[in-house]
């Protein structure tokens, strides 16, 4: 399978499709598909066609294994863009400026539930796990596992750092982990339904939106600026004058994007 083949790009409407297509690895990452990440991402926050993504994987094994631990013992072991690595790593920090869906076709562990956790909002399989057991190896979550805190209660992400355990979907519906858990067969249908829900709203609202519920969970000083700028920008774009016009005239809104 070439590097290509890796991750298989599907628009749909205003909704980007992203799928994982390592099933043989799991959906495990390894440098090549690092890259294609990166670059996907990069592409879609240029795009103004494309206003949410959704990211999942082949079959039914898993939605992502995490790292290929044998890629990167084989010698790979680094990505060949330096550009894409930075999108990647941004995205992984929450910092995509497009609205990610995560759509769990199966299992996430390890850096598979970390990637999961760079999206916003995450559709998941009733029959998949979640879980970090890096501490079973001696390691810790280094790709943003220990971040779980700031999704669900702190007990909870702690149980699942310091025993390595995993849980079942219904548990992780119910601390918050995920948005909702549907049949194996609904989850992307299911996630590209809520992506274009997303896409249907004014994408200056919506990337403001995203970008100050992230930042108001880590930096409170530059969240309370940030905001003041942002409503600068949003308040007073012509999208803004467009939503209140199709309000008033009762009609779908023509977002612009400025």
């Amino acid at each position: 399978m070439s590097g290509d083949d890796e991750l298989v790009r599907e628009a749909r409407g205003n909704v980007l499709v992203l799928r994982l297509n390592r099933p043989e690895a799991r959906n495990a990452l390894n440098p090549a598909m690092i890259d294609h990440l990166g670059h996907a991402i990069r592409a879609a926050e240029s795009d103004p066609e494309v206003r949410a993504v959704v990211l999942t994987g082949t079959g039914d094994r898993a939605f992502c294994a995490g790292m290929d631990l044998r890629s990167f013992a084989s010698g790979e072991g680094v990505t060949r863009d330096p550009d894409a690595t930075v999108a990647f790593m941004r995205m992984m920090d929450g910092g995509a400026r497009v609205p990610l869906i995560g759509a769990a076709n199966a299992t996430a562990v390890a850096g598979g539930l970390e990637l999961l956790l760079a999206c916003d909002v995450i559709v998941a399989s009733s029959d998949a796990a979640f879980g970090l057991p890096e501490v079973k190896r001696g390691l810790f979550a280094a790709g943003g596992g220990t971040t779980l805190g700031r999704r669900v209660p702190l007990a909870v992400a702690l149980e699942l750092l310091l025993t390595g355990e995993t849980i079942t979907a219904a548990r992780a519906y119910e601390v918050g982990l995920i948005n909702a858990a549907v049949a194996p067969s609904e989850v992307l249908d299911t996630a590209v339904t809520l992506a274009e829900t997303i896409a249907a709203n004014g994408p200056l609202g919506v990337q403001a939106t995203k970008e100050l519920s992230r930042l108001a969970l880590t930096d409170a000083a530059a969240w309370f600026e940030r905001r003041a700028e942002l409503q600068q920008v949003v308040f007073g774009s012509e999208d803004a004058k467009e939503g209140a016009t199709a309000f008033v005239e009762k009609r779908a809104p023509v977002w612009r994007g400025r």
